[in-house]
């Protein structure tokens, strides 16, 4: 089942119809149904919610009712989660960039499960959290995906072992492996180079006596409902991604011989469908640029500061539902701020908007739940921040029991 904007006449375009003045709007059964989806096409595999794409409260409550958990990067997104009611069993330490201080801070908050890339990294949490277990981050290169996360986290696959030995004599818990295929992942075969990766390593820390016990498969499950930097829907291959997981699941098991926990941390994927912006525009404008050309401008009260930070890398769907059909110009889009930064490329990201706009029209946003409100400045320019709303569920969440890794089993064979 591939994952899907909201159609038009959804309870989110009701909500932007009716909204007097501008906000961030969610949908917290689209959430939900966006969850759902995963885990009956990834079942048995764990979620853990990368928070960090949606720190929002009511979004981390129904996602935890629904059994999720949280891949937090932080000792203040790991008291921000179990604030909302998500178990401190389903939430790790998933940075692999920490202080000591903030690693005895976890580990006194009671998380047990830390992520690491290098040696004096685990030498630090064996230090201030004694007895944890430490799930080591292998590298990726990120190909086929819009910001590949190549540089900044991960090891080889030879530091993995070193690392994770390195845990064990230090009396830590060597758990795991975790990938990364970089952020809005438009490809299968990054999952399939993924797995060869993890499947490496297994077994040469199997050759050392180190028997892990879990997966974590990590983000990059795209979104559906983004334009690229030239408005060109992107179309990422769901099927074929999911479909690719599992038959990684299947491969590492066969690779270890034994049952393994899976766990995955979609971020965008869940959220940025189901939220949106009801903006308004500022002013449409035409001038002439230095080369003779002449050109539009359209100016929005939300942009990079307040909303729509990764602009520099898509576009966002824009809907003006006073101007439904209108002859349209070509225009650069840009946000409200005194900041050159603040718009769409010059060159190849002008957007099609209705040469009759004018100031105070409303404008729909789609497809921007995600890391709206996490890169949302406190007001620079004086723009304030977008106030939040959140559409209630009414979904019944079912009964969950308590969780922990080792008693997660994947059922890397089962139905989809």
């Amino acid at each position: 089942m591939t994952a899907t904007t909201p159609p038009p006449g959804s309870r989110l375009h009701r909500a932007l119809a009716d909204a007097p003045g501008d906000r961030l709007v969610y949908d917290l059964a689209g959430v939900e149904a966006a969850y759902a989806n995963l885990v009956r096409e990834l079942p048995g595999v764990s979620v853990r919610f990368a928070m960090k794409a949606c720190p929002v409260d009511e979004v981390l409550t129904c996602l935890a009712r629904r059994g999720s958990g949280v891949d937090a990067a932080s000792p203040q997104e790991i008291a921000h989660a179990l604030r909302t009611g998500v178990p401190v069993e389903r939430v790790h330490y998933g940075n692999t960039i920490k202080s000591d201080r903030d690693i005895a801070h976890a580990h006194r908050l009671g998380v047990r499960d830390f992520a690491t890339d290098s040696l004096e990294d685990v030498e630090a949490i064996a230090a201030h959290a004694p007895g944890a277990r430490v799930f080591c981050r292998l590298a990726t290169d990120g190909k086929g995906a819009l910001w590949g996360l190549s540089h900044k986290f991960g090891c080889s696959a030879g530091d993995a072992v070193r690392v994770l030995e390195r845990a064990r004599d230090l009396g830590l818990t060597p758990s795991g492996l975790s990938v990364h295929v970089g952020s809005q992942q438009m490809t299968a075969e990054a999952w399939d180079d993924a797995c060869d990766r993890l499947a490496d390593v297994l077994t040469a820390l199997d050759r050392r006596g180190i028997l892990l016990d879990h997966i974590n498969l990590g983000g990059g499950l795209p979104a559906a409902g983004y334009l690229d930097q030239w408005g060109t829907p992107l179309e990422p291959p769901l099927d074929e991604i999911f479909a690719a997981v599992r038959q990684g699941m299947r491969r590492l098991t066969r690779v270890a011989g034994r049952r393994l926990a899976f766990l995955i941390e979609p971020g965008r994927h869940l959220v940025a469908d189901h939220g949106a912006i009801r903006a308004h525009v500022l002013r449409l404008t035409s001038r002439e640029r230095q080369d003779g050309a002449r050109a539009h401008w359209l100016y929005l009260s939300c942009g990079k500061f307040n909303g729509l930070y990764e602009m520099d890398a898509l576009q966002y769907r824009l809907v003006f539902p006073t101007h439904l059909g209108a002859d349209a110009v070509s225009a650069v889009v840009a946000g409200p701020t005194c900041d050159s930064d603040d718009a769409y490329s010059h060159d190849h990201g002008l957007v099609e908007v209705p040469g009759a706009v004018a100031s105070g029209d409303p404008v729909w946003i789609l497809a921007s739940g995600a890391y709206a409100t996490s890169y949302m400045t406190r007001g620079f320019n004086g723009f304030s921040p977008l106030p939040l709303v959140c559409l209630p569920s009414d979904r019944v969440p079912p009964p969950r029991r308590p969780e922990r890794i080792d008693d997660v089993t994947a059922c890397a064979g089962g139905p989809r």
